[in-house]
């Protein structure tokens, strides 16, 4: 495997942070770890959006988020002295779950930094495989200085929810499935939030089908990547308000050439067209999905998208559902009483 520096970045190479090398040499560490994620289709969704939309089931996925790609990739790349010390990250959710279960895959410990605010069915995951949880405030800060305090106890190696090598080039397999599966897909729709998953989708794709299109779809509550690209340079928000909890993170210094570069465009939707495409995805795909997986349907169904050249161009529309962690226990108790 590649050096590290003390971040847990990659220190080789030059250009983006991933490849499509990296991307296959991932496939193939991960493959024993992983579930091949099946593709779902609909025709009375077709016929709303327009479109043939083919939905890349990443809630299927173990810990029930495409998460698990990279962290795997991450945690089984590091050598046995880097890995017996465990590993440390913050997250949200899907990502704590992820490096808790491929941790616990590899037998070491996981140290996990998680925000109050996190939702408790993401938690309980963290939990259930074995995962140590340290709370954090919700900023970004306070969950990046209390992992590295975690670190410097430890001797840790951080295992980046997407501002890395390993991590991006773990997301990415996603995308070497999904053209596999439907070879014909000409627009890929990829919830963004840090940008590793877009940054690993587009970089597959590119290099596998250079004139296809990737879309990001980002709450408007949380639209940082839609500003950075209209501005040209990073833009971190104060704050951010959002029901799709897994997307609100800021692009990191990997992530964002990547974004700035090669995805096409940024469409932006709000919480109710989320909730929308969350009900659509229960009520007509049958499929529990998470907000922050319900969020490229939603930008599907947009008329941002649809007013746009990119709609008049697209047939043949990759969503990637990329997860299905969502608490229901308002839904549970209120079918109780």
């Amino acid at each position: 495997m590649g050096s590290r520096d003390d971040d847990g970045h990659s220190t080789e190479g030059q250009g983006y942070a991933a490849d499509i090398n990296s991307i296959r040499e991932a496939r193939a560490r991960i493959a024993p770890y992983v579930h091949k994620t099946p593709i779902l289709s609909s025709t009375s969704i077709d016929a709303i959006a327009g479109k043939q939309l083919f939905f890349k089931c990443e809630c299927f996925q173990k810990a029930g988020a495409f998460k698990i790609r990279g962290a795997s990739n991450s945690i089984f790349a590091l050598d046995d002295s880097q890995a017996a010390k465990g590993v440390v990250t913050h997250s949200s959710g899907n990502h704590a779950a992820a490096v808790a279960l491929a941790a616990k895959l590899r037998g070491i410990p996981a140290y996990i930094v998680i925000p109050k605010n996190a939702p408790a069915c993401k938690v309980e995951n963290v939990r259930r495989y074995g995962g140590q949880v340290i709370w954090s405030d919700v900023t970004m800060e306070s969950r990046e200085s209390i992992a590295k305090k975690v670190q410097e106890e430890t001797g840790a190696i951080l295992i980046h929810p997407f501002n890395d090598k390993y991590t991006i080039s773990g997301q990415g397999t996603v995308c070497l499935e999904l053209l596999e599966q439907v070879p014909e897909i000409d627009t890929i729709i990829v919830p963004i939030s840090g940008g590793g998953l877009i940054s690993g989708v587009t970089l597959a794709a590119k290099a596998i089908n250079p004139s296809i299109r990737i879309l990001a779809a980002e709450p408007k509550g949380a639209d940082d990547s839609a500003q950075s690209k209209a501005a040209g340079r990073i833009i971190k928000l104060p704050a951010t308000s959002t029901i799709a909890d897994g997307l609100r993170a800021f692009l990191g210094d990997l992530t964002w050439p990547v974004v700035r570069d090669l995805v096409d465009d940024v469409i932006v939707v709000d919480d109710n067209a989320i909730v929308d495409a969350m009900k659509m995805c229960y009520e007509t795909l049958k499929v529990a999905v998470e907000p922050s997986g319900a969020i490229g349907l939603a930008a599907a169904l947009s008329d941002e998208f649809k007013q746009s050249s990119a709609w008049h161009e697209s047939s043949k529309i990759g969503i990637i559902v990329s997860g299905g962690n969502v608490d229901l226990r308002v839904l549970w108790d209120s079918l109780y009483k």
